[in-house]
């Protein structure tokens, strides 16, 4: 589903011609001369930059000369936010992985996705599990159905949506209303967040509503892919009684 291109020439024509890059790793010894124009090219294309070693390099690149650079190259088609609402014929549910950083989570949530018939999956660019082979085999393929968008900033596409009708509903243990209470009929963006700190600041406050899952054991937190598929079924379920 995605994989590493690596070396000067090869990265910085990939960046030129617009290619779909998950993020650009640089050696932490070795960012200036030619690197330093892939790097602004990168930062301008607001592609994710992240400084690693060399030898975290040389496990990424299989035994190919990297010279100090790799990008990881999609292999899927990101889809575009607007045209997947613009074919939607029923009320939008959208799903917004705030932070997701496991391959597996990503992968569970993208295939119950698919499953409840939710609209889209927005994913980051920054803080995200890239779409690998791992995120693919645990979503049984359904990256390939569901439409999948990427998106920049996080809080400016939470106040884009909102001014577009939606309401946004933040999954939190600690949330106002349990997820029987909330109207998850409405026009809808689901946020999920980091497996362990949950969503962000600035994401939480910008949330309408916090929502809970009601719990009955000694402990006080679901995995994230398994919270936000109980709240996809139950946004399912309010909208199939609602029909």
């Amino acid at each position: 589903m995605a994989e590493y291109i690596v070396g000067r020439n090869a990265v910085r024509e990939a960046l030129r011609k617009g290619r779909t890059i998950q993020r650009l790793l640089i050696s932490k010894d070795k960012a200036s001369g030619s690197l330093g124009e892939i790097i602004s090219l990168a930062k301008q294309a607001q592609i994710l930059v992240r400084h690693v070693s060399h030898k975290q390099l040389d496990q990424v690149a299989d035994g190919l000369p990297h010279q100090g650079v790799a990008a990881l190259v999609a292999q899927i088609d990101f889809a575009d936010l607007q045209a997947v609402l613009a074919a939607e014929e029923q009320t939008p549910l959208l799903v917004l992985a705030d932070g997701i950083e496991d391959p597996h989570n990503l992968g569970a949530i993208i295939r119950t996705a698919e499953c409840a018939g939710a609209t889209a999956v927005l994913l980051p660019k920054r803080h995200t599990a890239p779409i690998t082979a791992t995120v693919e085999k645990t979503s049984a393929g359904a990256v390939s159905f569901v439409p999948l968008v990427q998106i920049g900033n996080v809080a400016q596409t939470i106040k884009q949506l909102k001014q577009a009708g939606f309401w946004v509903a933040g999954a939190h243990m600690e949330g106002d209303q349990t997820m029987y209470e909330a109207d998850l009929t409405v026009p809808l963006v689901l946020v999920i967040g980091n497996e362990g700190k949950g969503l962000s600041r600035l994401t939480k406050d910008l949330c309408d509503y916090l929502v809970t899952i009601p719990m009955k054991g000694q402990l006080n937190s679901l995995n994230a892919s398994v919270a936000a598929a109980l709240l996809m079924y139950e946004a399912l379920r309010q909208r199939l009684k609602k029909a």
